[in-house]
């Protein structure tokens, strides 16, 4: 396993958002994490990155502790995350917010040149303000800063938020060459089919807690139903 969580909690202040969750990840594997606004997907996240720390339970990147390691030394371990809108730095071009993802970079094939390969566009924007970008555009950006880093996880928030169908499509669809390499998938969608699509197991928060989880093409509409609106 590349990532294992056992028992895990977190908190924003003196609200819980996190139960006891577990959560395992294979060299790899694609997962989906699903479930409502509010569930602690994006809390998840935030917990294997350092962003918010962690409160009790065990949490490791192939075998090694991350409980006490900050956000920065995580990314050089190989855990990258597309966070939820994006953010982008608004003052600087669209190469200069891709090369903000390698300033922590593990040695690897991810460059500039192999971001322009699975996105031609942004080649085309190189020197625009990327926050003048379309949103499509702007989520392209955003994976590939993370990319920059030569991540061995990729944790992916919400990519298809406020998206045409077409733009998703066309994100979705360069998902399979950024997985060649052996790299580990974690991704957070609203889109119950896109997820049950790409991934190989799916994971459904409730409130904080794990409410399923199973591969993705045995579990049932009516199982995915009830664990996600709890009824």
């Amino acid at each position: 396993m590349l990532l294992q969580a056992a028992g895990i909690t977190a908190a924003y202040g003196d609200s819980q958002a996190l139960f006891g969750v577990d959560l395992s990840l294979a060299k790899g594997e694609v997962v989906a994490l699903i479930g409502a606004n509010g569930a602690g997907k994006s809390t998840l996240l935030k917990t294997i990155t350092g962003l918010l720390p962690l409160t009790a339970g065990t949490l490791q990147f192939d075998g090694q502790s991350l409980a006490r390691i900050d956000a920065a030394d995580i990314v050089k371990l190989g855990i990258a995350m597309v966070p939820e809108g994006r953010r982008l730095f608004s003052s600087l071009s669209v190469e200069e917010n891709l090369l903000m993802g390698a300033i922590s970079a593990r040695k690897g094939s991810w460059d500039l040149s192999r971001v322009f390969n699975l996105f031609p566009i942004l080649q085309e924007k190189l020197h625009m303000p990327a926050t003048s970008l379309s949103g499509g555009q702007q989520q392209m950006v955003a994976i590939g800063r993370a990319l920059m880093s030569n991540p061995r996880l990729l944790l992916c928030d919400e990519l298809s938020l406020g998206l045409a169908p077409v733009v998703i499509r066309e994100i979705y669809a360069a998902l399979p060459s950024i997985l060649e390499d052996g790299m580990s998938l974690l991704i957070v969608e609203q889109d119950m089919q896109l997820a049950m699509q790409m991934s190989s197991r799916v994971i459904c928060l409730q409130e904080g807690k794990v409410s399923l989880e199973g591969r993705s093409g045995e579990l049932t509409r009516e199982q995915i139903s009830k664990a996600y609106f709890g009824v």
